[in-house]
Parts: structure tokens; C-alpha cells; sequence
């Protein structure tokens, strides 16, 4: 469940940067795992939550516990998921320094 906090049709406009929270649980359901542009991510509360990270989606060799205050910064098109064991969340800012191209798509369309 993710609420853009500034950036494009956000609470705050700009046309620089993109800041979202998101709240990742039971009730959001599993991500799958994804890349996009770069990013950085603070946890801000968490209880059993993790991030595993790796060359692909099928191969996510990195897997780290999350503790609150931790940062996590994502090269451009890294592929990551978070997660949470049973009765587990994550709540986490994330911080995008652009508006455009953060989806993978929209990046591959710019390189062409």
C-alpha cells in the first residue's frame, strides 16, 4: 500500500523528486519482486521484515533482517522484495530523485 507523498499527482508537487510511504503486510499481500529506477528506502517500523536482493527475480542471493531506521539504497534496475514472516509488517519511505522513468518500462522506453 504505497501513498505518494511528493512528486507527480502527490500531496506535495514536484517535478524533481518522488517520496512515497508504504506499508507492506498481510493485508497489502506479497510483493512480487521488481526493479525500477534508483532508490532509496528507510524502514520506519517493522516487525519481522526482511529485504532480499540479487542478480534477477528468480535469484535473489541477499537476504538481510530489517530493523527500524535502517537505509537500503537500490542501484537502478537491482531486483528486490520485501517481505515479513507471519504477523510481520514493514512500514518504509521511499525516495525516488526523479518524477519520471522509475518504472522499468518507462526506463527501457528512454534508452531506445
Amino acid at each position: 500500500m504505497v501513498q505518494n507523498a511528493v512528486g507527480r499527482s502527490s500531496a506535495v508537487a514536484s517535478e524533481k523528486m518522488t517520496v512515497s510511504f508504504c506499508r507492506y503486510s498481510a493485508e497489502s499481500g506479497p510483493m512480487a519482486p521488481h526493479n525500477h529506477a534508483e532508490e532509496s528506502v528507510v524502514v520506519l517500523a517493522c516487525k519481522d521484515a526482511f529485504v532480499r536482493w540479487g542478480s534477477g527475480p528468480d535469484s535473489l542471493e541477499h537476504t538481510v533482517s530489517l530493523r527500524p531506521g535502517d537505509l537500503m539504497h537500490f542501484p537502478e534496475l537491482e531486483w528486490h522484495v520485501f517481505g515479513y514472516e507471519e504477523g510481520g509488517f514493514l512500514d518504509a519511505l521511499c525516495i525516488y530523485g526523479q518524477v519520471t522513468n522509475i518504472r522499468p518500462e518507462e526506463i527501457q522506453r528512454e534508452q531506445k
